[in-house]
């Protein structure tokens, strides 16, 4: 019987949370997928190993058995994982979007310098994991976009703070306008990142400078091409960094600038200084600002 080590992450962030909902919030995922995810695992082991209740999840016996388990088995495999990468010489880095913009590929350039031999491998993560692969262990390292849910179990470092804008479809009003202050859409429709990535949805709905004002959703999305999209076709109106204006120029889409708004961030986030070739890329990242 083969059982995908994710399966076992799931596990063990239930076990750790308690209930599913903060579970699938540290995992960046739907509280339904997450429970398909543990029925899964207890029908692949043919053993329940969890009791629900409204108060929660709590552990059976079987449960019990396999929480004592399971993180020295993640341990275990991860250690293989990172001598395995170690030997192959591959850095795997995980980003959203841009990265961190137009000193992405200096950062790759300076790193490779420094360890020659070495490959980076650059994993793009769709807007619905914030994290960027860091969460299922998919990356050793991310560039990232804060603040995005759980950041405070990670190392970070703030890179570059940039400007938020508004992304309005050419055809509406708001196309023509010079400046928009944040006040004055709040009753508009918004592009939407998905409500499992709490924070990192959040700040892009604006929803701290809102004042309580509720969100309308025109449109979710988890790509770049379908958030433009939605956009370009007036689904609604959405947040973006001001560089977005540059990486993502697209017919249809107007970028505005916008008050009332704080700045958005960019970081590099790991688990940790303990890794030399993770360190290293860390502070190219920061010699490059």
């Amino acid at each position: 019987m083969d059982v995908d080590t994710r399966l076992l992450r799931y596990f063990a962030a239930v076990a750790q949370e308690g209930t599913l909902t903060r579970a699938a919030a540290v995992l960046y995922v739907t509280q339904p997928a997450l429970t398909r995810q543990v029925a899964r695992l207890e029908d692949l082991l043919g053993a329940r190993l969890f009791t629900r209740s409204k108060a929660g999840m709590s552990l059976t016996p079987a449960g019990e058995a396999l929480a004592a388990r399971v993180p020295a088995l993640l341990d275990a495999w991860d250690g293989i994982a990172r001598e395995t990468r170690a030997a192959a010489r591959v850095l795997r880095v995980g980003f959203l979007a841009s990265a961190a913009n137009e000193a992405t590929p200096g950062i790759v350039a300076a790193f490779t310098a420094r360890r020659p031999g070495w490959r980076v491998e650059m994993r793009q993560s769709s807007w619905a994991d914030p994290a960027a692969g860091l969460s299922t262990g998919d990356v050793d390292v991310a560039l990232v976009r804060l603040p995005f849910p759980g950041q405070d179990a990670w190392a970070v470092d703030v890179l570059l703070t940039e400007p938020r804008v508004l992304a309005v479809s050419s055809a509406g009003p708001l196309a023509a306008r010079e400046r928009v202050a944040i006040g004055e859409v709040l009753d508009e429709p918004f592009v939407a990142a998905p409500g499992a990535t709490g924070a990192w949805r959040d700040h892009w709905l604006a929803v701290e400078e809102r004042g309580g004002h509720p969100v309308r959703v025109g449109a979710v999305t988890e790509h770049p091409d379908e958030w433009l999209t939605a956009i370009a076709n007036g689904d609604g109106i959405a947040l973006a960094p001001a560089s977005a204006a540059r990486f993502y120029a697209r017919p249809g889409v107007t970028y505005v600038p916008l008050d009332g708004v704080g700045p958005s961030r960019v970081a590099v986030a790991r688990a940790g200084d303990r890794d030399p070739v993770v360190r290293d890329f860390v502070d190219c990242c920061l010699a490059a600002f």
